[in-house]
């Protein structure tokens, strides 16, 4: 009704002023009156129906980011309501021939993760993260993400924002670590599978109990130092820094750690920087950078992690490694609104660079060299939101290389 009401006035509006509209100004000063109540009557729309609905929704904005975070999770940040839900999920098929002549394959509904976001005013504010994995837990288990299915709580923290050079971040939350830590959402990263550098060295996704402080150095550079709790790290293969978080479990005796990060984005497309994490056994620092210009796309992480609490002469003290990844849209050559980038990654890893005793060896004498993994593939956008993947990677270790074809589907809300 209200839209009739306002289209009549239009009409009536024209008509009335049809007898003075006789040259182009007063033309196009109707078009603009017209063009002003046809927007009015949209907003009048949407108002009627969130007050029948009692909701008012956001929608994803893919080119927002608030302190480092992915789209989806930044949303309650820029929320028309109070209340705000989002999320993100992925599913994906691999077929793996190994070295030695085994196959193997996987279908796995593998992730799906709900934000729910409040605002309590527009400077305190409520993020949180639930994830499903596997397709969820029904062993009457769900701690143990090794033997099936799970879910838990990923973040969950309060927001106290202050100022553009100080806010207050406290709650459990992800680690400022690496590139994928905070921003692990499919749609932002073109493998199928997360780096392994950012699953075994930075241990993605790595979140602890804490208090943050971040803000802006000055314009287009951004800092982040948050204390947390501490790596629980184990000496038991190549997993053991990824066996070490706390994460939203119950955490008994936590020891305590601290992070920095600096990051740099002064110039479009790009952002370099670097990320620091210590406690009393570990140090580990990353550099990395993202730079998009174009079709264009280049992204990397280089990590290191040293330890100095070993009671073991196997007990490993060194880790490091890193990847690069190069892609380009080749619909841009095109018009469309989708996008098809094809992309290459290498990535070199070693997870046990180096036991107490000096050697490269593991406890029953293997020789530990590094992972060499290259990945080659491509995304398919038909939408900013939606992505369907296909990749193929060479993983070669030891002189052995298995060979894993993979595809998925992504999607961002």
């Amino acid at each position: 009704m209200t839209k009739t009401l306002s289209l009549a006035l239009c009409a009536s509006l024209l008509i009335s002023t049809s007898s003075f509209a006789d040259d182009k100004s007063d033309i196009a000063e109707l078009k603009q009156q017209v063009k002003e109540l046809q927007e009015m009557t949209q907003v009048l729309v949407d108002e009627t129906s969130d007050l029948k609905t009692g909701f008012n929704y956001t929608t994803v904005d893919e080119t927002k980011t608030y302190s480092g975070l992915g789209a989806a999770a930044s949303k309650v940040y820029y929320s028309k309501s109070p209340l705000s839900i989002g999320g993100y999920g992925e599913m994906y098929y691999s077929n793996t021939k190994e070295a030695v002549g085994t196959k193997r394959s996987v279908v796995d509904v593998y992730r799906f993760v709900p934000y729910i976001g409040y605002k309590f005013t527009e400077n305190i504010i409520l993020n949180t993260e639930l994830e499903f994995e596997h397709g969820g837990s029904d062993d009457g288990d769900g701690l143990d993400e090794r033997t099936g299915g799970y879910a838990k709580v990923e973040f969950m923290y309060l927001d106290f924002l202050m100022h553009k050079n100080i806010n207050l971040r406290v709650g459990n939350m992800l680690v400022p670590m690496g590139l994928v830590n905070e921003r692990h959402e499919p749609t932002l990263f073109t493998t199928v599978q997360r780096p392994t550098t950012e699953n075994l060295l930075i241990p993605s996704t790595w979140h602890e109990s804490g208090v943050m402080a971040y803000g802006k150095i000055t314009d287009g550079l951004d800092y982040k130092v948050m204390g947390l709790t501490a790596l629980r790290a184990q000496a038991d293969g190549e997993k053991w820094l990824r066996n070490g978080r706390g994460g939203s479990f119950k955490n008994k005796n936590p020891e305590g750690a601290i992070v920095g990060r600096v990051d740099y984005s002064g110039l479009n497309g790009l952002l370099v920087g670097a990320s620091a994490y210590g406690d009393n056994a570990l140090t580990m620092w990353d550099v990395h950078a993202d730079y998009k210009v174009g079709a264009a796309r280049v992204y990397g992480v280089y990590t290191q992690t040293n330890r100095t609490d070993t009671n073991t002469s196997t007990d490993v003290t060194d880790a490091r490694g890193g990847y690069i990844n190069a892609s380009y849209d080749v619909f841009s050559l095109i018009k469309t609104d989708t996008k098809l980038p094809v992309f290459v990654q290498y990535e070199n890893i070693n997870p046990q660079a180096k036991f107490e005793d000096g050697s490269t060896k593991d406890i029953t004498g293997t020789s530990q060299h590094a992972t060499q993994n290259i990945s080659m593939g491509i995304n398919y956008f038909p939408h900013s939101q939606v992505v369907l993947k296909a990749d193929y990677v060479l993983s070669a270790q030891n002189g052995k290389t298995d060979k894993t074809a993979s595809l998925s589907m992504g999607f961002i809300f």
